[in-house]
């Protein structure tokens, strides 16, 4: 293309954000305006690169080229396949909902006297994290791709440790001391992540002499590249390793809690539903094409795993007192679905799991921001100190409901569509693990609707639930759009499906799978009379 469309649809929120932090610290509501400006038109382009898009066309569209590190084979590389139009998409549609969700949260931070304009500043990060997700999502060299995979740290270190939750029951300085632990927990796992990966990058450029995704998947198909058994496999585990930490998988999950508990919930969302799809969208786009025999090998332990945080996760939702750290820890149950579906190696569980990551997205952006929008009328976290809110509050009830509904993956709503495609393409390989794994739904059912009975239901517990308002007009533009979504995705996915599967087919012809064939063989009618 001439039109360099996904260059543009980066750069305009990484413009947005040295825009945005120049703001003069007297018009901290002019800088909101202009973030939300910047959000919405990113996601006007974000729209045109769906339209663009050709689901029968060639597997990387809208491809742009240029020589970057020339001496080093590095370059600046974009391309996009139907999961990464997918995943821009959700992108794009969430930020506008976290900047309007999160439009008063840095306002207890302003002071007359200081010049640090933390207003400009938590927007300012918003959008830079945006950028470089999307960029990550378009990348087709590895090395690119990698330096967006680490450099979107920093700004998710400031908002969480610098923007944090504030509903405390204990002293400032103990909120304060929470806050920096938990950013200080989310950079180091991370980081250790990335210099694993980094070593494997470093590898890779020696085995292969370059850093193109699409010239190294075609010569290793082709049989130009050979790469030795046990290359491949220590290569696979350096990039697995990185992505598993951001995904997260069990055992990495630890920061996980501790970073979506201390960070706003605008931010957790930004967290759960934005950054960490990084890591799952990597495992489909780099582990598989770069490495498929490697793939393999670990499928049997990386299913395991993923069964181990499914049910994990979901037990520890369930002991929560905690409402985000709930949240938290049923996100690493669903994204246990997510990498199983995409290691069970059918088709039907790899278009699950990339259902499963957009849906996943506008659930818990659902259920978290109606969270946040509960918690910062009470001041408090903990599910005890709430109780009979849908008496006074029906209209938030309601919405958290549905949030909870599609978190537990009902039928009729977006969740329930791809966890169940999750479910049967498991299932078709692995019997055992697909049966296993139903015991998430069934934990789902049980911490959704607990959490909902304590807080919603039976008598009014204080007088500060008693004088709480109902969702106002900005909170319900933003839990509205959102809603519809889960709807709409749920009772008609095909637009989402028909982007996604395609890519999901030249995936399954990466690693040389197809889907097992039924135990039963279907019968000829005729034959049978």
């Amino acid at each position: 293309m001439s039109f360099p469309l996904l260059t543009l649809t980066a750069a305009v929120p990484a413009v947005g954000a040295i825009l945005t932090a120049a703001v003069p610290a007297a018009r901290r509501t002019a800088a909101k305006w202009l973030a939300l400006l910047v959000s919405l038109v990113t996601l006007v382009l974000a729209a045109v690169v769906m339209v663009r898009f050709e689901p029968g066309g060639d597997r990387y569209q809208l491809v742009e080229s240029h020589s970057w590190i020339k001496d080093f084979g590095v370059r600046y590389e974009l391309g996009v396949d139907g999961i990464g139009v997918a995943l821009i998409a959700l992108t794009a549609l969430l930020i506008p909902f976290v900047i309007l969700a999160g439009w008063h949260d840095a306002d207890p931070l302003e002071t007359k006297s200081s010049r640090w304009r933390p207003t400009q500043g938590f927007f300012a990060l918003i959008l830079m994290v945006e950028a470089m997700v999307i960029l990550s999502f378009e990348a087709t060299d590895v090395f690119l791709f990698y330096i967006l995979f680490e450099a979107m740290l920093i700004p998710m270190y400031f908002l969480i440790g610098g923007f944090g939750d504030r509903a405390h029951a204990g002293s400032d300085e103990n909120a304060a001391a929470q806050r920096s632990y938990a950013a200080v927990k989310f950079l180091l796992y991370n980081l250790v992540g990335g210099l694993i990966m980094l070593a494997a990058v470093i590898g890779l450029y020696v085995v292969a002499g370059n850093f193109s995704l699409t010239e190294i998947a075609e010569a290793r198909a082709s049989g130009q590249l050979e790469m030795a058994t046990n290359t491949e496999r220590l290569l696979f585990l350096g990039f697995f390793f990185a992505f598993a930490v951001k995904a997260p998988l069990w055992p990495l999950h630890t920061w996980l809690p501790n970073a979506m508990g201390e960070a706003t919930a605008p931010v957790a969302v930004l967290i759960t539903a934005v950054v960490d799809k990084v890591g799952t969208f990597a495992m489909l786009r780099f582990c598989l094409q770069l490495f498929p025999e490697a793939s393999q090998w670990a499928t049997p332990v990386i299913i395991a795993l993923a069964l181990v945080s499914i049910v994990y996760g979901a037990l520890l939702a369930v002991g929560q007192r905690d409402i985000k750290r709930l949240v938290a820890y049923a996100s690493i149950s669903h994204f246990g679905f997510i990498i199983m579906g995409i290691f069970a190696m059918t088709t039907q569980g790899q278009s699950g799991a990339t259902l499963y990551m957009v849906n996943h997205g506008i659930s818990t952006a659902a259920l978290m921001l109606v969270a946040g929008f509960l918690i910062s009328r009470r001041g408090s976290r903990l599910i005890a100190d709430y109780g009979g809110v849908q008496k006074v509050a029906p209209v938030l009830a309601g919405t958290f409901l549905i949030g909870g509904l599609a978190t537990l993956s009902l039928p009729g709503l977006a969740p329930f569509v791809s966890e169940f495609l999750v479910l049967v393409g498991t299932f078709a390989r692995y019997p055992v693990a697909g049966i296993i794994a139903t015991t998430g739904i069934v934990l789902a059912a049980l911490y959704t609707l607990v959490l909902y009975q304590r807080t919603m239901t039976g008598p009014v517990v204080t007088e500060e639930v008693r004088r709480m308002p109902d969702l106002r007009v900005r909170e319900l533009v933003v839990v509205t759009p959102l809603i519809a979504l889960l709807i709409f995705l749920g009772v008609f996915p095909k637009p989402l499906t028909d982007i996604v599967n395609p890519a999901v087919s030249h995936t399954m012809s990466d690693v040389q799978q197809k889907d097992p064939q039924p135990a039963v063989p279907t019968q000829n009618l005729e034959a049978a009379k």
